[in-house]
């Protein structure tokens, strides 16, 4: 296409569509980007970054607690909810101008609007009804909570709806078992509410390592976080007093609020993929190769829209190498989605890097388990019941930690320099080799004996 308005249009002003903004501008592309609500997108808006702050603040009472054993006598705390809130909205509407003024500082058109795909060098601007011509278009505009169809599903809310509750609900009922689900029950819990988990399946966690997540339900349990198994809503009604919630197997829960957790799905409606045929799969995620190329030549997608991992540092990284492929000329190495570090900020939280057991299992028949289970010393003394566990996966032959999995406090900490480890594809000896750093949990990781 000869003398496109820009080189690069970004449809979504998410973490992955601001970081290949910016990168591709600080090469030296003209750049435009769209974003119809909130830049930063479902992470510092709707997610990572409030959920985050949420979860600090459901901590405070073990701490309180602790600190007894510690020889301090805290006064009587008193936790206000509408407080927390309005300081979350302040930090996140400072976050959102910051994105907003480093896309300036880069150059960076930004457009506040929605923009529909014509054909595949031009987009179409809702409010505006502006048309700008691109070289190239990335999409990067995410995913959203689903919400499945069943009698009263509009009683209930999701993961967007949580962070801008007017009060905080004394009963609540969390439908599903990712880690969406498991954060925001220990987040009611740790704030006072009476928390009831239902899941279809027998354990949290699909896709984690099954032994970390059967520790977590015995800590949720001990939190007097009551977990439902084997069970799906059939249905929710208005009652005086609240909701009344009915179980596939009959059985019904009166509550306050309803919180639906049963996954998420990519935001590819509205913008004009049938104009150019940009191919997506069975759950409308769009169809996209390692470095984000679709099926048509001058479009992109990164990030949770292609559902492959939906990650907020994988949709960076994607973004990163996108700009500096196309438009630094530099060579970027493909990542191991595998070896990416994850963490679940359930209290206590865990931390992860690589293949869970039952995957490593069949992949290395000669797989070496070296695992540990304790109190750390600041649990211990503090006069708290929760523990530490340290899982190592070795494959036998190479020596080579194909997963560790870790759960305790700070253990997410751990998991991203664990990451770096094992993306340099260290061995146990590598491990075994490092001098423990002492008194700390780390260390038990590289002290264990197999």
């Amino acid at each position: 296409m000869q003398h496109p308005d820009v080189d690069l249009f970004v449809i979504g002003g998410g973490s992955g569509g601001v970081r290949a903004a910016r990168i591709a501008a600080s090469h030296g592309a003209r750049v435009a980007i769209a974003e119809s609500a909130n830049f930063g997108g479902t992470c510092v808006n709707r997610g990572c970054v409030p959920k985050k702050l949420m979860v600090y603040a459901s901590r405070f009472p073990d701490q309180f607690k602790a600190s007894r054993g510690y020889g301090w006598s805290p006064t009587e705390s008193v936790f206000n909810w509408h407080d927390l809130i309005t300081h979350k909205d302040t930090e996140i509407n400072r976050l959102e101008g910051i994105y907003r003024t480093n896309l300036e500082k880069s150059g960076v058109s930004i457009h506040a609007d929605h923009a529909e795909i014509v054909d595949a060098h031009t987009i179409l601007l809702g409010l505006s009804g502006q048309r700008v011509t691109a070289g190239t278009i990335l999409i990067a505009t995410g995913g959203h909570p689903t919400r499945p169809d069943f009698p009263g599903n509009e009683l209930a809310i999701t993961s967007d709806e949580a962070f801008h509750l007017p009060e905080l609900p004394e009963r609540v009922l969390i439908v599903g078992g990712g880690y969406i689900a498991v954060e925001f029950a220990g987040i009611f819990a740790g704030l006072g509410s009476e928390v009831t988990q239902v899941i279809r399946g027998d354990h949290l966690l699909r896709g984690f390592d099954t032994e970390v997540a059967g520790i977590l339900a015995e800590h949720q349990a001990r939190r007097g976080i009551k977990l439902v198994r084997g069970q799906s809503l059939q249905r929710i009604v208005q009652i005086a007093d609240g909701l009344r919630a009915t179980l596939s197997d009959g059985l019904t829960l009166d509550v306050d609020t309803v919180m639906l957790c049963t996954g998420r799905a990519p935001n590819t409606r509205g913008l004009g993929l049938a104009n150019v045929d940009v191919k997506t799969n069975e759950h409308g995620a769009i169809v996209a190769d390692r470095h984000g190329r679709t099926n048509v030549p001058s479009i992109y997608a990164i990030g949770d829209v292609t559902d492959r991992l939906n990650l907020t540092p994988v949709a960076i990284r994607e973004g990163q190498a996108f700009a500096d492929r196309l438009y630094g000329g530099l060579t970027v190495p493909d990542f191991d989605y595998e070896m990416v570090p994850t963490a679940v900020f359930s209290t206590p939280e865990i931390g992860t890097v690589g293949l869970p057991e039952h995957i490593a299992r069949e992949r290395y028949p000669q797989l070496k388990v070296l695992k540990t289970k304790f109190r750390a010393m600041t649990q211990l003394f503090g006069g708290l019941e929760d523990q530490v566990f340290v899982k190592v996966l070795i494959d036998g032959p190479s020596d080579k930690v194909v997963g560790l999995h870790l759960l305790g406090d700070g253990t997410a900490e751990m998991a991203q320099l664990i990451g770096v480890a094992l993306t340099a594809n260290a061995t146990w000896a590598d491990f075994r080799h490092t001098v423990a750093l002492h008194p700390t949990v780390a260390e038990e990781i590289v002290t264990l004996k197999g």
